[in-house]
């Protein structure tokens, strides 16, 4: 039985790949399946199943595609409702591919159709479980978000169902069976998930706070729900799309992928009102850019920011990347429920510098220049990191706004005088300066490197203190 692992980093998701005899099946896929078909098509294999463990909050799963293309059949555990044509199993169910099996096993709790698969191997020995949401590596799924779909489904009630699943359903099952989850370190999933990507189920009962051995529903209700910050706001909608449907990814490509000419996009982008968001690294937007976009880097967790910054994923797109780097944008925009793009800049920013249009810049300077500028008249400070880092560290007297929270508190950012962001390396304050630029400050600079360069300097830091905060 070959089992496989498929990691993206930058939404911090894992499917599955498993194959034997020339039978395959998909757990939990990507938007993308062309990576699914290659597999299987290299083993000479036919995909027999997509298997589901549940309506996906942070991605929208490519299930529909691959029953497209490859012919295989979905599956859900028990209560899924989805709008199209699917199989809702039985828990206990039995699937089987190649000369192994696939036991359903309900889980409900992440959500109330959450399920987890338990993989036999062809001498019936149980190898592992593919659990979704339900377990992760040092943590489990947080219980609050189907509550943004259904109201009635309250964290509390979500979370006694998820402790009577871990302790009834995935607790007894054998030490040694491998947990192969959904999510690692990254997701905004879960709240202490490990860096780790797989661990064996009985190390998890030893150092997984959510499957203590003595702890009582109650205790495990209070420490799952303390300290949950709220969900990017795409997550609802990803929920319906992963339920009723969405466009074939060969649609989005085709659209998103028309090349416009400097003097087309700046058309399209004052008929349309698209959102220009400009995909390059931040010391390069930050030397010239469109006036009015809005810079989330291709290199960064760039999916996942797009669907923490813009609330509404039927929002009109038009792009500036790198030359060659269109296709990436719209797949990765796709993967977070982002199916409008409607264009891109051909030639990327050059063109639009060639063409003699308008240019905006953000000022930006070195730790050591902040150092020498706080010696003086001290400005001030904002940012831009979570507020749990900002708790760990951060520069005396600095204000903290999260990047994820800036559209609700522009009133804090001063038109007068001048104020400072950072961040941690300069990936997420670079989008808090091209917000703030788009909304009519122009009375900031930016730290290159952020607190990672502020740390080597002598400004002075606070640790492990409450937060100075103006929110």
């Amino acid at each position: 039985m070959k089992v496989e692992q498929i990691y993206t980093g930058c939404l911090a998701h894992a499917a599955y790949y498993v194959e034997s005899n020339g039978e395959a099946a998909v757990f939990d896929p990507l938007r993308e399946v062309e990576p699914y078909l290659e597999r299987a098509k290299k083993d000479n294999a036919k995909i027999k199943y997509v298997f589901e463990t549940h309506f996906h909050a942070d991605f929208v799963s490519g299930h529909l595609d691959l029953k497209k293309k490859a012919g295989a059949e979905i599956v859900f555990g028990p209560l899924a409702k989805p709008a199209y044509e699917a199989t809702v199993a039985e828990d206990g169910q039995i699937f089987k591919v190649g000369n192994y099996k696939v036991k359903v096993i309900h889980t409900p709790g992440h959500t109330m159709e959450s399920t987890t698969y338990l993989l036999i191997d062809e001498k019936g020995k149980e190898h592992g479980i593919i659990t979704g949401d339900t377990l992760f590596i040092g943590d489990v799924g947080r219980p609050d978000l189907a509550q943004h779909v259904i109201s009635e489904l309250t964290e509390e009630k979500l979370a006694a169902h998820l402790y009577d699943s871990l302790r009834n359903k995935i607790m007894p099952l054998s030490d040694d069976i491998i947990v192969y989850p959904n999510h690692g370190a990254g997701s905004a999933c879960g709240k202490k998930m490990s860096k780790e990507t797989s661990d064996t189920l009985g190390h998890q009962k030893k150092t997984n706070y959510a499957l203590r051995a003595d702890m009582t529903k109650e205790e495990f209700i209070k420490e799952l729900l303390t300290g949950l910050t709220a969900p990017p706001g795409y997550f609802p909608q990803n929920v319906l799309m992963n339920i009723k449907g969405y466009e074939s990814l060969d649609t989005i490509m085709e659209r998103g992928q028309q090349p416009l000419s400097p003097d087309a996009f700046e058309a399209a982008s004052n008929e349309t009102h698209a959102l220009m968001i400009d995909t390059r690294k931040a010391q390069d937007f930050s030397k010239g850019f469109i006036p009015n976009s809005i810079n989330i880097g291709l290199e960064g967790n760039f999916a996942q920011w797009v669907g923490e910054m813009i609330p509404d994923v039927k929002q009109h797109i038009l792009l500036i990347t790198y030359p060659g780097k269109e296709e990436e944008a719209i797949t990765r925009l796709s993967r977070v429920g982002y199916d409008n793009t409607i264009g891109y800049l051909e030639g990327g920013f050059e063109s639009w510098k060639k063409a003699n249009k308008e240019i905006d810049s953000i000022d930006r300077i070195t730790a050591s220049d902040l150092e020498q500028i706080q010696k003086g008249k001290k400005h001030l400070i904002f940012d831009v990191r979570k507020k749990s880092e900002f708790d760990s560290e951060h520069a005396v007297d600095a204000v903290n706004v999260p990047l994820n929270e800036i559209n609700q508190h522009l009133a804090q950012f001063p038109k007068e005088g001048s104020f400072v962001l950072h961040c941690e390396g300069g990936y997420r304050s670079m989008i808090a300066a091209s917000i703030l630029k788009q909304r009519g400050w122009d009375n900031f600079v930016d730290v290159i490197e952020g607190f990672n360069a502020i740390k080597e300097t002598d400004i002075p830091r606070s640790e492990f203190v409450e937060p100075t905060s103006m929110l």
